[in-house]
């Protein structure tokens, strides 16, 4: 499951806010220079609005960017600020929470004879292939099947894009340690979104 984030026709690009208050001032000169970049790329998208959050400058937009979109939006914000600045965030679209639950995991670690801990579970998330590029929200909970078992389910939170990549890279596989991968509803109380 996905939770309701922040609108789809937004683009984020993360930048320190004292850079960001200062691109602001000029912002409708940087729409009509983003519109007329996607129109050299014959796009159908149009930059509608600048505004800052915090520390990332949002771009609101007609339509859903593409791939090409960003690339144009990156290309204008890195030509538009001073060039002694570093390691400026690439534009994205706002990231959402997926929530998994891994099932078929030992409780006991046959290792060392002990609970299985949200550590060891990072550690085997880490060194799967399957979870390369996947971003954990928070700690894994490790919850206890029903009091006789001897298995547990893991909840994992990661954020993930507005189509689901990331979760659909994983659902439904199985992994080095005999477990699957499942969709799960949100955890209660938790925050919903990412750069909203």
């Amino acid at each position: 499951m996905t939770t309701k984030g922040p609108s789809k026709k937004q683009v984020i690009i993360p930048i320190n806010n004292i850079i960001a208050k200062e691109f602001i001032k000029n912002s409708s000169l940087h729409i009509a220079n983003i519109n007329c970049a996607f129109k050299t790329i014959k796009s159908n998208t149009i930059a509608d609005f600048i505004c800052v959050d915090s520390k990332e400058i949002i771009i609101t937009t007609n339509n859903i960017s593409s791939g090409s979109n960003l690339q144009e939006i990156e290309k204008y914000i890195k030509n538009s600020l001073p060039s002694d600045i570093e390691n400026i965030s690439l534009p994205r679209l706002p990231q959402l929470k997926s929530y998994l639950k891994i099932v078929g995991i030992s409780y006991i670690s046959k290792k060392t004879n002990n609970w299985i801990s949200s550590d060891n579970i990072k550690n085997i998330l880490k060194n799967n292939y399957l979870f390369n590029d996947i971003v954990l929200i928070s700690k894994p909970c490790i919850i206890k099947v029903s009091p006789k078992s001897d298995m547990a389910i893991i909840w994992i939170d990661i954020w993930d894009m507005q189509n689901r990549t990331n979760a659909k890279k994983v659902i439904n596989w199985r992994f080095n340690i005999g477990a699957i991968v499942w969709d799960a509803n949100m955890n209660p109380g938790i925050l919903q979104y990412k750069n909203c």
